[in-house]
């Protein structure tokens, strides 16, 4: 068999083993794992280096509309190109229902914002935040049909809050299409309530926003959402969980064989709560929702990914700038408000190397768990498994070469994003990688990113696993 690509002499790294071999490739795909490969077109020596799936980045903002005032940094090309750059080879961004239009409309209008500017491979998500009799008993059975298996819900944010009675609407068509209800799982009447109470009495900065929604407001949302998912009969992911009380009530659904799933994110598990403390609007880079909470939470979060109570660690990359008309800054002034500051952070270029480096390096995490939550779990969650998040033969050549031991410190000036920060400035890591293949061909390489836009390929998802 004639090979294109030849990655020898690796350490290949999988959700389940570890060892040593050469990897083979032929129009795009893996078809050989095994020692003294025959020679191939292009050969790579990868000995010293560690041989991964690329990953799967399974929750991530591209290209939505403007929120608060501020507009999202990264089109398709800029994330696309800082995921590649971060050892992601497949994202899935959403697609966000509008006012006025169709969820067909809107999936069709995403399709044209991603092509000819993706780099890599990526599928959608869809977000619904109205909900109406047409779209349960039409809308979203003609697209779960067509392979859109994920949608996501808010229990807060105005323009984006469902009621109860509207969740359980969307998680009994999803349950009976085969698809997944992922929840963003704070109480918003709470967050609300408590924001007017801190406002009044003149608490307006941005440690107020933390304040506003405590870890009270997501343990209680996140035992409805499982409750909602018990009546329903559906399968539910809580995404991007912050605190160590969520995560208790996960455990308490999981252990009652509740279908409920779990995702958490590096700005959870590195405990930058005491960031939004920090004087003037430097805070406004640590603001996010759920809010980042302190050393003690992180470490019930890492215990979580340990014991299985994680599924998966996605970025939930938000690329609001920092300063600008259109970004975090966007309200102006000398001292920020904890209601005008948009909420996300960048972080899918940076989302592997940090987990890497406090969770494998730190001996939180084997390797095998790292690969398993970040590339095989997410591809198999999400009905994109075994053709992403594997390096099986007949999966996508989408591998990441990882060099490690190298000490490192994180440079926003060394990304590759169209943001103008990142909340991890200045951390030292150990692991990076270093070269980058999507489906064989070389999109990332120590320095050297292609200019190849357009390349990547929307995935089309199955039934969830």
């Amino acid at each position: 068999m004639r090979l294109d690509l030849v990655i020898r002499n690796g350490t290949v790294v999988t959700a389940s083993d570890e060892f040593e071999a050469d990897v083979g490739v032929a129009e795009g795909r893996i078809v050989a794992v095994a020692r003294d490969l025959a020679k191939g077109d292009q050969e790579i020596d990868a000995t010293g280096l560690l041989v991964m799936p690329g990953g799967v980045d399974a929750h991530c903002h591209v290209e939505e509309p403007e929120y608060m005032g501020a507009r999202l940094a990264d089109d398709f090309v800029a994330a696309t190109r800082g995921a590649a750059c971060g050892g992601t080879t497949t994202i899935m961004p959403f697609a966000n229902q509008l006012p006025g239009k169709s969820l067909r409309e809107v999936v069709e209008d995403y399709h044209g914002r991603a092509q000819g500017k993706a780099l890599i491979d990526y599928a959608f998500h869809l977000i619904l935040s109205q909900v109406s009799a047409p779209l349960i008993g039409q809308e979203l059975p003609a697209l779960i049909a067509d392979g859109y298996r994920s949608f996501k819900v808010f229990m807060t944010y105005p323009g984006y809050m469902l009621e109860d009675a509207q969740i359980l609407e969307v998680m009994d068509a999803a349950r009976r299409g085969g698809a997944l209800t992922m929840v963003h799982a704070e109480n918003g009447h709470c967050v609300h309530w408590l924001g007017q109470r801190l406002e009044a009495r003149g608490e307006t900065g941005l440690g107020a926003f933390a304040e506003s929604a405590p870890p009270a407001v997501e343990r209680e949302a996140t035992h409805r959402a499982i409750a909602l998912a018990e009546i329903t009969g559906a399968k539910v992911m809580i995404v991007h969980v912050s605190s160590g009380q969520a995560l208790e009530q996960i455990r308490w659904g999981q252990d009652r064989g509740i279908p409920v799933l779990a995702e958490t994110c590096p700005q959870y598990l590195l405990g930058l709560g005491p960031h939004l403390h920090e004087p003037g609007w430097e805070a406004a880079k640590h603001v996010c929702s759920p809010p980042p909470r302190g050393s003690d939470d992180a470490a019930e979060l890492w215990r979580g990914l340990q014991q299985g109570a994680f599924q998966l660690v996605s970025s939930d990359h938000c690329p609001y700038r920092f300063a600008g008309t259109d970004g975090k800054r966007s309200q102006g002034g000398e001292r920020p408000h904890f209601r005008k500051v948009p909420p996300g952070l960048p972080g899918l270029e940076t989302r592997l190397p940090l987990l890497y480096h406090e969770g494998v390096a730190q001996g939180r995490l084997t390797r095998q768990q790292f690969v398993a939550v970040t590339a095989t779990n997410p591809a198999r969650v999400y009905g994109l498994y075994p053709r992403k998040g594997s390096l099986m033969p007949g999966a996508d050549a989408d591998i990441a070469l990882w060099s490690q031991g190298e000490r490192r410190i994180l440079r926003h000036a060394d990304l590759h994003d169209d943001c103008d920060y990142t909340p991890y400035e200045g951390r030292e890591l150990s692991a990076w990688p270093v070269v980058t293949f999507s489906r064989g061909e070389k999109v990332w390489d120590r320095g050297w990113v292609s200019n190849a836009a357009g390349r990547g390929r929307h995935v089309g998802n199955r039934s969830p696993s």
